[in-house]
């Protein structure tokens, strides 16, 4: 028997519909939707792969606890039950912050943990809450909220109608778009050029897509906030301020133009590495434009200025009038809306972290405090630790100093799939089902999306015997921590999806959500301000008394930078380069290396090195590099390129597979190293406490 199913990816952001053929219970051929409306039937690599995570032997499918002599399969009411009474136990102890929690990425690809989890971690009563958001994207949402009331009005690129892209940091073509659900990213911006359009990138690297692009500018590593203040610099010396149809509900535009009078583009050239001439001809050129778009992402989000450059970057498309209109920066009209009025005054600094006192954000600590909240011993100490989704010995910085971290626990939960470089640490794991096993709908990421589409996804095959969906786990998880008695039956989550639906703005249900297995499309993105502002006046706010204070750390970093020194002062230098990140279209972070389609063909993980600088050092291309770094050492191929900018190095970041007790067949054969234990933990965003994972000092030499 022979069944066609059709789903949407919840692999990565971009949303692509799925059309899986299936025989007789096995997954044939999986291929692009051509009649998804958002997708238009493109998929990644990364897609075929859900078939190898599904039939992977490695994947855990029964609760596993960790004994002396190794892993042993336990029932899911034996292990709810010691969970609940270890935890209890180290906070009756201890103190309720005795416990932590750490949400990786993969959590809001998984909408049962995302409506679920949150329920269970409540209870705790923990301010020890960590994410990969501070590792990756909490600039974004900062500066959403100081401009427009709401970490979750994000702006987004709208490409399909922009006439010019300014893209700073981001890699679309290789992410697929992030904090910006684009699928099939190469054609659109193929679009852009077709119709007599623009797309510049700016980065240390000539990525893939700045290969695609009209123009592209090295930059230093950390100086993009001093060319967008230079760009804005611009925009004012010229005249070139028009705000349009926001004019009557934007604010501090004055005090944004006195901000930036000291950062013309001869004042910045130097540290941007970018002539002055090309930054005036840029700014020119973007306000130019019919219509524009500048974007950022995570090179720019995780550089100890990352919060300033968002900021900067918005308030650069409401300025030149691409703010909330065709062809700028839009915001998504979602057939489900999660986003809310937060009834507290403030969501920033509330509490801080213990030993360093970095600020909270969103109920949140910044996850560079997370292994010396753990080691550091004293009164709030974490001595119990639960993980979903994550692996963050591999994805936050000085992964060598979290692996110990977590080796010093007393207890650890971890809900995963796999006994990987994180959860081998944990004395419990619950494996969750699959995405081939649940049905799935995008809570978040249709928030995200270029296109206003919705779209729901059965599950493909039945969970096994005795296995349990996400929403099952943290909702039981909930009710055994709660010492509720009786019967507890799980709702699924597809109750609150149609209730969402019923009531929000286009009034559609579950049920024709069902009916429209390719999906709904709503339309292209809509101007919506002031009505979607969230701010209490439902004005932009140009100029946050926030980010104006934080612009001093950037006046005192621009006067301590001398004129750019040559290849043979920079090599005198203890740690002469800046080390620099970066993703492949068949990486997915670093739980997708499981999969041998994925991982196959040439080595991924190298050092991508300017030759002139090679040469200075006497490195040949694939010979082993040792590259050091204040916190560790690590030894990997180097891959000689021009399209490093000069004394720039970059690798990738999810690999590191090698290390004891990992479960992992595929990915132990092809280990790599991880960027993350060179990466600084005290190195940071000083404003949001954010990872700055792009500009890490290192040094490069021949291993012996």
């Amino acid at each position: 028997m022979t069944t066609t199913h059709f789903r949407t990816c919840n692999l990565c952001e971009a949303m692509c519909g799925l059309e899986i053929r299936v025989e007789n219970s096995v997954i044939m051929t999986i291929a692009g939707d051509k009649k998804d409306p958002f997708s238009r039937g493109h998929i990644c690599p990364k897609a075929v792969a859900m078939k190898d995570i599904y039939n992977d032997p490695n994947r855990l499918k029964t609760p596993v606890r960790r004994t002396a002599d190794g892993w042993e399969a336990i029932s899911w009411s034996e292990a709810f039950a010691e969970i609940v009474e270890k935890t209890r136990a180290i906070q009756t102890k201890y103190g309720n912050n005795a416990v932590g929690v750490y949400q990786g990425n993969p959590s809001i690809h998984n909408w049962g943990t995302t409506l679920n989890s949150a329920n269970f971690f409540r209870l705790l009563r923990t301010k020890n809450m960590f994410s990969a958001t501070s590792a990756d994207q909490l600039p974004h949402h900062f500066a959403a909220w100081q401009m427009f009331g709401h970490p979750m009005l994000l702006p987004i690129p709208d490409i399909d109608n922009t006439d010019f892209w300014l893209i700073f940091g981001g890699n679309p073509i290789a992410s697929n778009g992030s904090i910006m659900s684009a699928p099939d990213v190469a054609h659109r911006l193929a679009a852009i050029r077709q119709r007599g359009g623009k797309v510049v990138v700016v980065d240390p690297r000539r990525t893939e897509t700045a290969d695609k692009s009209s123009a592209h500018f090295f930059i230093r590593p950390n100086a993009d906030v001093f060319l967008l203040l230079a760009l804005i610099h611009v925009v004012f010396a010229k005249n070139g301020v028009k705000l349009g149809k926001n004019a009557d509900y934007t604010e501090g535009a004055s005090l944004l133009e006195k901000c930036v009078s000291d950062f013309s583009p001869e004042a910045v050239s130097a540290v941007t590495g970018i002539a002055a001439a090309e930054i005036e001809q840029l700014a020119v050129d973007f306000m130019a434009a019919k219509t524009a778009v500048c974007y950022g992402r995570v090179g720019v989000s995780t550089q100890s200025f990352g919060t300033l450059s968002q900021w900067l970057i918005n308030a650069l498309n409401v300025l030149t009038g691409n703010c909330d209109s065709t062809g700028g920066a839009m915001f998504t009209a979602p057939a489900f809306e999660i986003l809310r009025k937060s009834k507290a005054e403030t969501i920033f600094n509330r509490w801080q972290s213990r030993v360093r006192g970095l600020p909270e954000f969103m109920s949140e600590l910044p996850v560079a405090a997370l292994a010396e909240e753990v080691l550091t011993a004293g009164e709030g100490q974490i001595r119990a630790l639960i993980t979903s989704c994550g692996n963050p010995v591999l994805s936050v910085p000085n992964g060598e100093k979290m692996d110990k971290a977590l080796e010093n626990l007393d207890f650890m939960v971890s809900v995963d799939i796999y006994i990987n470089e994180t959860t081998r640490h944990a004395h419990i794991i619950l494996p969750p089902t699959t995405g081939l096993e649940t049905s799935h709908y995008d809570l978040t990421f249709h928030v995200l999306a270029i296109r206003n589409t919705a779209k729901y996804s059965p599950p493909l095959f039945e969970k096994a015997e005795g296995a349990k969906h996400d929403w099952e786990i943290f909702q039981e998880l909930a009710h055994h921590f709660k010492g509720e008695m009786g019967d507890f039956k799980p709702q699924p989550p597809e109750n609150t999806l149609d209730l969402g639906l019923k009531h929000g703005r286009y009034k559609i249900s579950l049920q024709d959500l069902k009916d429209n297995p390719h999906g709904l499309d709503f339309g292209a993105l809509q101007p919506s301000f002031p009505e979607r502002l969230f701010t209490e006046d439902k004005k932009i706010n140009l100029a946050p008394p926030l980010l104006v204070q934080d612009l001093e750390r950037a006046r005192h970093y621009l006067a301590a930078d001398k004129n750019e020194p040559n290849a043979a002062e920079i090599l005198l230098r203890k740690y002469p380069f800046s080390l620099i990140g970066r993703r492949h279209l068949r990486d997915n972070n670093s739980w997708m290396h499981n999969s041998e389609r994925l991982v196959r063909g040439r080595n991924r993980c190298t050092l991508l090195m300017h030759p002139e600088d090679a040469r200075l050092l006497n490195i040949e291309n694939q010979q082993v590099v040792k590259v050091s770094s204040r916190v560790g050492t690590i030894e990997l191929p180097a891959e000689l390129t021009d399209s490093m900018m000069r004394s720039v190095v970059c690798m990738p970041h999810g690999y590191g597979h090698g290390r004891a007790n990992v479960q992992l067949d595929v990915a132990r054969r092809h280990a790599g190293v991880s960027v993350n234990d060179l990466t600084d933990e005290l190195v940071l965003d000083d404003l949001t406490g954010n990872a700055a994972f792009s500009n890490v000092a290192v040094r490069v030499e021949l291993a012996v």
